[in-house]
């Protein structure tokens, strides 16, 4: 390659990796002015080293580790910087391998985030923050907190991290298994977020936080080939994530399983999907949480029609559920299949015993709602759909809900 083709070539990926560098350095060392001036730093020894050293394999982890060191070196020269020099020490050893080594930033960042030393609340909200790119608004929502409250339990989460000498790294293989389950949490919570926001003035889906928690699951799937629960969230994500065009109508609004155009699903993702839940069963090992679900979503997605659903099989499968999370919410669930398979009275009947549970929860109400509904109550269906939509973190789904609660007869 030409000198003047190396020179394009950076103006591109310039283009191209300008924000993710800054990005990546910003997160490592919550200084946006260091991170531009090592991004600079380093994008200016690309221009100088790439025409005559060739562009390396991977430019974009090339910028990034430079662009770290870069920061790094600012910091250790600046004394005013020394409790800052003390934090990063650790990663610097980290990063001692070659410039351009295949080594994730983020899943790496993710294993931080997640460490056993912060509680699993700082865990979640520092990822989602730091990984998720949520802002604190919709992580406080998230959460049912003040604003001001999720600011301190992520400044406290940062302050230990830093205070801990946590290491800045993927576990070794011996802690990787105590380690995976709090990660997957974290991984669920981000897609959920994407699946179905909690900001009011935002669309209804993130598909760049959908995107991101597949990444990496995949990635941590490299890491852990045999953890069940890592396949098992895998095809959950790519199952949920192949309705994600037909879960939206041409209105902006959420349609509901029955209401979707079923020519819209991802073919290939559920393809992919159903062939992870498969490895699973045939593995033999007792499924955890996450393979039930993939499970019943492949059930959902082998359905040409909502009425060929094999509710016996669904409701089978969540009692299984219940018996590894006995939650409310997984009862909730089940009684949506309840409802198809013995009638909707019934499935009433186990959602009103969640009332105490679950009177803050806004699909609590929304599920009752369409019970009283099916069951010709109307006006206790519309008490129900006020309640929902006053609950209801995403302005689509509020509308969503208000349009049905309108269809109501009197």
């Amino acid at each position: 390659m030409r000198p003047d083709d190396v020179g394009a070539a950076i103006t591109r990926t310039h283009q191209k990796e300008w924000v993710r560098v800054v990005a990546s350095v910003t997160r490592r060392f919550g200084d946006l002015d260091i991170a531009e001036e090592a991004a600079a730093g380093a994008f200016a020894i690309a221009v100088e080293r790439w025409p005559s050293d060739g562009i390396p394999p991977n430019p974009g982890a090339w910028l990034t580790t430079t662009a770290n060191r870069k920061a790094i070196d600012r910091i250790r020269r600046e004394t005013r910087r020394e409790a800052k020099h003390r934090e990063v020490a650790p990663v610097y050893n980290e990063m001692a391998g070659p410039v351009g080594t295949i080594d994730d930033d983020r899943l790496r960042l993710i294993f931080t985030c997640c460490h056993p030393a912060l509680s699993v609340e700082a865990r979640v909200a520092l990822t989602l923050r730091m990984l998720g790119g949520l802002t604190m608004p919709e992580i406080a929502r998230a959460f049912l907190v003040p604003e001001d409250t999720m600011g301190r339990r992520i400044t406290r989460a940062k302050t230990k991290i830093a205070a801990a000498g946590i290491p800045y790294r993927v576990p070794s293989a011996a802690d990787l298994p105590e380690r995976v389950g709090g990660v997957l949490a974290v991984l669920y919570l981000i897609f959920n977020e994407g699946y179905l926001a909690s900001g009011p003035d935002i669309g209804p889906v993130r598909a760049d936080l959908t995107a991101e928690a597949i990444r990496l699951t995949r990635l941590l799937r490299v890491l852990m080939p045999e953890e069940g629960e890592v396949a098992g969230l895998l095809a959950l994500m790519l199952l949920t994530e192949s309705r994600r065009d037909a879960r939206i109508s041409p209105t902006g609004e959420l349609a509901t399983l029955d209401e979707q155009d079923r020519r819209a699903w991802d073919p290939a993702l559920i393809t992919e999907g159903h062939r992870l839940v498969r490895e699973r069963i045939a593995s033999g090992q007792v499924p955890g949480r996450y393979q039930i679900l993939a499970a019943i979503n492949a059930v959902h997605t082998s359905a040409r029609d909502i009425r060929e659903t094999d509710w016996a099989q669904v409701v089978a499968l969540y009692n299984q559920l219940i018996a590894v999370d006995p939650s409310p919410i997984v009862t909730l669930n089940r009684a949506i299949a309840i409802a198809e398979l013995d009638g909707p009275a019934v499935a009433l009947a186990d959602v009103d015993r969640l009332g105490e549970r679950l009177v803050r929860y806004h699909a609590f109400h929304a599920t009752r709602a369409d019970l009283l509904r099916r069951l010709g109550r109307n006006q206790e269906a519309r008490s129900a759909y006020d309640a929902a939509i006053e609950l209801a973190g995403n302005s689509a789904e509020a509308t969503t809900l208000g349009r049905r609660r309108d269809r109501l007869g009197t």
